[in-house]
């Protein structure tokens, strides 16, 4: 049996490989291999390798080889008979006798080839699961290989109503309710990043308890993610100059019992992260690698990269300095809370 979960939804994708786990008797019989690491050599020695003291031995192949550069995306080319020589042969030598591993590395397209030929040949009691972050195109052997031998599951990442849709599902899997109100405001500021919906669903009902609807009170009090995308939505419109917008925004978080340091705190967070953020997309960087690279989550990083062209690197180190002086006169109760945050955003970015 062979199952190929891919699409850019991972979490559904790694939530369905545990369940496929918990399916199958294959008892000590499991390996996992990372693709950028393993040879197909042995991927093939390990599914050919019967279970012992039980039923089905399972091997996961978490990704696949990295494309070479200049390598084409079509995984037509002819590859080389790997699989034979894996199964039954000996490894060809080069003219000295043998060959580095790297040197005599697959090409990705070769690699997806020799691969899906193999699953043919895989004996029944192993259970193969191929689960990638990808997509990959219909006319791929994998996918062939996937519907003639086993199961192809595309995940992809759900948008407008159906991530509604998801986050009502996994509300109702968790035994509670979420208010239409609810739902939107997670939908909205966290977008569809499943994980992070997931853990937030999960700590909003275990608060509410089981059989209770989830409220937006309850989101706003509780998920610390929502609470820093609508400061970096307060943040947004100071970036554009929408300063009636940013002192609505602004009176809503506090009429919310938003504490006016935290507040502070928080946006001097978001102003050092732009500062970053631009720093790093300066040097060509794109939004993935500004988030590993910054361990940001990657829906903020999309908010600051659409942010930092509104402001020069002067104009946000001013707005830092600011920032940390209105920190200080709050501590030391020069102004009150209610005047410092009203004149930040009066003077934000000036």
């Amino acid at each position: 049996m062979f199952y190929l979960l891919h699409g850019e939804d991972e979490f559904t994708s790694r939530e369905q490989l545990k369940k496929l786990r918990q399916q199958g008797d294959f008892g000590y019989n499991q390996d996992t291999y990372s693709g950028a690491d393993v040879d197909l050599k042995t991927i093939i020695i390990t599914t050919n390798t019967l279970p012992f003291l039980s039923e089905q031995r399972l091997v996961v192949l978490d990704g696949l080889p990295r494309k070479k550069r200049g390598e084409p995306a079509s995984s037509a080319s002819t590859a080389p008979d790997t699989a034979g020589d894996a199964q039954g042969g000996k490894a060809k030598k080069g003219k000295r006798g043998s060959k580095s591993a790297k040197s005599s590395a697959l090409t990705r397209a070769a690699f997806e080839k020799a691969l899906a030929e193999h699953v043919e040949q895989m004996p029944d009691e192993t259970v193969f699961i191929l689960l990638l972050e990808e997509a990959l195109e219909a006319s791929n052997p994998l996918v062939k290989a996937a519907e003639k031998h086993g199961k192809v599951i595309h995940n992809a990442l759900p948008k407008g109503a159906a991530l509604n849709s998801w986050i009502n599902k996994r509300a109702a899997n968790t035994h509670v309710k979420l208010a239409p109100d609810a739902s939107a405001l997670l939908a909205n500021f966290i977008g569809n990043n499943l994980r992070l919906l997931a853990n937030e669903i999960d700590k909003l009902a275990t608060y509410v308890g089981e059989g209770e609807t989830i409220q937006v009170a309850d989101v706003r009090q509780l998920s610390a993610q929502v609470q820093e995308a609508r400061i970096f939505d307060l943040t947004d419109a100071l970036a554009q100059r929408r300063r009636k917008e940013a002192l609505n925004l602004l009176h809503d978080l506090l009429s919310d019992g938003e504490p006016p340091l935290k507040l502070i705190s928080t946006i001097t967070s978001q102003v050092r992260s732009l500062l970053l953020v631009k720093e790093l997309a300066q040097k060509g960087m794109r939004s993935a690698q500004i988030s590993s690279t910054l361990g940001m989550a990657p829906f903020l990083v999309d908010k600051a990269v659409r942010q930092v062209p509104n402001f020069s690197m002067a104009q946000l180190e001013g707005t830092y300095r600011q920032l940390l002086a209105t920190d200080a006169a709050l501590k030391r109760s020069r102004l009150t809370p209610e005047m410092a945050l009203d004149l930040l955003v009066v003077n934000f970015g000036s």
